[in-house]
């Protein structure tokens, strides 16, 4: 899978006469997982559902590097499963082809749900799922749509340690290749799962992308490096926050 780069140029978005950001600019190279982080209120959300075609900047671009449209090759993955209680884990992993009237294609489903751990769950419902499980079914929804580039909006919060640590290690080997953005509140997190980093914050002028990862992800928790390049983009956290 070629997954194409994204390029934000001079985005800009206001509510009336308070600006949320602006003219951020920056690259998200093609086939790599990058983490967006900064404090609450700066826009990450709204910067991604700007990136996923879901709400209009007041002004700049959001294009493709291989020049051809997003649309239609973007998934999507929430910080909610968004089962849908009243079908199967099999039929809530083939939503998407159902509701687009497609033929469903149940060996993908199967060996989907094989590759998550949950293929002796694939006729129950998701209210007998734990939370985990249910984070798995929808990480298999979002590989089922097979598209080049996903957007993560904090999928993995919700989870306890154990648990987090577990599904962060599971994305991060099948999404390889694709390209990635995850929004995150959880330095330990974007630094394991990252090729690059980006702090949003106005005090800073829009994106700082000077953080610097060794390694390739997903890094082990106890990497000397990984602890390093946490406790200073927590730092950089903190003072952003303050």
């Amino acid at each position: 899978m070629n997954a194409p780069g994204i390029e934000v140029r001079n985005l800009s978005v206001h509510f009336g006469q308070r600006s949320l950001f602006e003219r951020v600019s920056f690259s998200l190279p093609g086939g790599q997982w990058i983490s967006l982080l900064g404090a609450s209120g700066t826009g990450k959300t709204s910067l991604l559902r700007i990136i996923a075609g879901l709400a209009s900047p007041s002004s700049g671009t959001v294009t493709a590097s291989d020049g051809l449209p997003l649309a239609g090759r973007l998934a999507w993955m929430g910080q909610k499963d968004l089962l849908y209680p009243w079908l199967t884990i099999h039929d809530n992993v083939a939503l998407g082809a159902r509701l687009r009237g497609e033929k469903v294609d149940r060996r993908r489903v199967e060996a989907l749900l094989q590759q998550v751990g949950l293929a002796e769950c694939a006729h129950r419902r998701p209210a007998s799922l734990s939370g985990g499980m249910r984070q798995r079914a929808a990480l298999a929804r979002t590989l089922y749509e097979d598209r080049p580039v996903v957007l993560m909006d904090e999928p993995f919060s919700a989870l306890d340690t154990i648990t987090r640590t577990r599904i962060q290690t599971l994305a991060a080997s099948l999404l390889v290749n694709r390209t990635v953005l995850l929004i995150t509140h959880d330095p330990l997190e974007a630094c394991r799962l990252s090729h690059r980093l980006l702090v949003l914050s106005p005090l800073s002028g829009g994106i700082d992308d000077s953080h610097h990862l060794c390694g390739l992800p997903p890094r082990a928790p106890d990497d000397a490096r990984l602890l390093n390049a946490q406790a200073q983009l927590l730092q950089q956290l903190v003072r952003a926050q303050g």
